[in-house]
């Protein structure tokens, strides 16, 4: 889903945001001055991991887990201090992780998975973004985005969750995961699909937050067309992935193109701008093997890169990455404690 860029357009997208650093002089050195860096407010979180080679170290895991199970992870994220979960899909692969009226649902240790979640995070104190995909091929988004049918599909799904769990005071907000490779600009169908989706979801659930994760973070030029693009797209929260953990920035770079969309976002005065820091490394090819914790080391400065310029820091992901020490519900790699204690010493976590 994530597309490669040539060296060409990275010449090209370093001069764009260039010119959009230089546009709040004295602002941007006033944040520069800024030391503090945040805390982890938020993970996405999932069922099962879209790639099974990426989700070697959790997916089987998580796919026996009984609600209880379930109620007992969510408890463990909500006592690290993080508030926000955001579901990355309820369906993929032609079914969904709850009970539906009109697709066949997988199989899994629990019954009804987004049931027990929320009902946990009613208990716990946290707010989930609920996501309204994956249907139709996950590895497709630009065409999930502008096929009619498939749009059907997802506000039909939108329809049925909302009428199954907008009870709990933890559904927090909607969540749109086909994601967008910026390419200087959005593209007007993602626009369209995005504002699409929060009109279904104001009808739906008026009070709801929304949410998008756009990738491409490196490629944004900065001028007045994406201010007008911001302006434009109906969402709450933009959540820039880092792409560190893809290797397709390097942690010295992050700070001046979240600089730059912070000045952005000031200008547009619309969607509040945060960040989606990846924790996360490959253990072979990008995309292709399975994923890991990064070392904190990385991660620190990560968070350190970003904190100046978003409102709050979330991470992909606590799944695999993350596990708190005698963890009962241990789902991930062998090295994800380790890094859950190196961020709790240096008070990420609680």
């Amino acid at each position: 889903m994530k597309i490669e860029q040539t060296r060409r357009h990275f010449v090209k997208t370093l001069g764009t945001a260039a010119v959009g650093l230089s546009a709040f002089p004295a602002l941007s050195a006033e944040i520069r001055k800024s030391k503090k860096i945040k805390p982890i407010e938020g993970s996405w979180f999932e069922f099962q991991h879209h790639s099974l080679a990426e989700g070697k170290y959790w997916n089987p895991t998580l796919a026996g887990f009984t609600a209880a199970q379930w109620d007992q992870k969510v408890k463990e994220i909500a006592k690290s201090g993080m508030r926000y979960l955001v579901l990355l899909n309820n369906a993929i692969r032609d079914k969904t992780y709850y009970p539906s009226a009109f697709l066949p649902k997988h199989q899994m240790g629990c019954e009804d998975p987004l049931e027990a979640v929320l009902s946990a995070a009613d208990k716990y104190g946290i707010r989930f973004f609920i996501s309204n995909g994956f249907f139709g091929e996950w590895t497709k988004p630009a065409f999930l985005m502008q096929d009619k049918e498939v749009e059907k599909i997802r506000l039909r799904a939108m329809n049925e969750i909302a009428e199954k769990y907008a009870h709990h005071k933890s559904f927090y907000g909607w969540y749109y995961p086909n994601e967008t490779g910026i390419q200087g600009h959005y593209d007007d169908f993602f626009i369209n699909y995005v504002n699409t989706s929060t009109d279904e979801a104001l009808k739906l659930t008026p009070k709801a937050k929304t949410l998008i994760a756009p990738y491409g973070t490196r490629n944004v030029q900065a001028d007045e067309k994406y201010v007008r693009q911001l302006e434009q797209l109906n969402v709450d929260f933009i959540a820039y992935q880092d792409e560190i953990g893809v290797e397709k920035t390097q942690v010295e770079e992050s700070a001046g193109f979240f600089e730059s969309l912070y000045n952005l976002h000031k200008k547009a005065a619309k969607a509040k701008i945060w960040a989606d820091v990846e924790v996360f490394r490959f253990e072979g090819k990008v995309y292709q093997s399975a994923l890991s914790p990064a070392p904190a080391e990385r991660v620190i400065k990560q968070l350190e890169a970003v904190s100046p310029y978003v409102e709050k820091i979330l991470i992909y992901q606590y799944f695999g990455m993350l596990n708190a020490p005698g963890s009962k519900v241990y789902a991930g790699h062998s090295g994800s404690t380790e890094l859950y204690r190196a961020l709790k010493k240096n008070r990420f976590l609680k």
